[in-house]
């Protein structure tokens, strides 16, 4: 049982509290603002990455004029031909050998959605000190499970399918 609860278990007045009321308590605050500036982050990122790609101030691997016709391609087709004309790797562009190119502009583009990606991570990393000291093992545990199940999803050591 959390202290909210033991609270709310010996003082009836104390069910009037966030939860009974709607409003939004410190964790789920604190998870809000995580969010919010992990979203205004990552869209910033976009924003700046897309202008550089667009007005060519830095050059892509892949060309632009060339999209039309590579866009007809399989995954697989596609990342073999941007890797036999294009980029000259030893090996095609899957998980995250993108940041060996984040030079090029159409790579930079990765960097705001892995930021956005990665926030809901963050959120929950922000708010598992505050479950662990409540003692709130609970939501301490399913929280400490998402940041678990989300980083080895993100790290590419777990793979399902191909």
């Amino acid at each position: 049982m959390t202290e909210t609860e033991k609270n709310m278990a010996t003082d009836p007045a104390q069910a009037s509290g966030p939860q009974a009321s709607g409003e939004a308590d410190a964790d789920q605050l604190l998870y809000a603002g995580i969010l919010a500036k992990g979203m205004y982050l990552g869209l910033a990122i976009l924003t700046v990455t897309f202008i550089i790609y667009m007005t060519g101030i830095v050059q892509p691997g892949v060309p632009i004029e060339e999209l039309p016709r590579l866009w007809t391609l399989s995954v697989h087709d596609y990342t073999e031909t941007i890797n036999h004309e294009f980029l000259h790797r030893p090996g095609v562009v899957i998980g995250w050998s993108w940041v060996g190119l984040v030079g090029m502009a159409d790579f930079m583009n990765f960097i705001g959605i892995a930021v956005l990606s990665a926030v809901t991570v963050v959120c929950y990393m922000g708010i598992l000190p505050s479950l662990f000291r409540k003692k709130d093992w609970i939501y301490a545990a399913i929280a400490a499970v998402e940041v678990i199940v989300l980083a080895l999803a993100a790290s590419g050591l777990v793979a399902v399918g191909h």
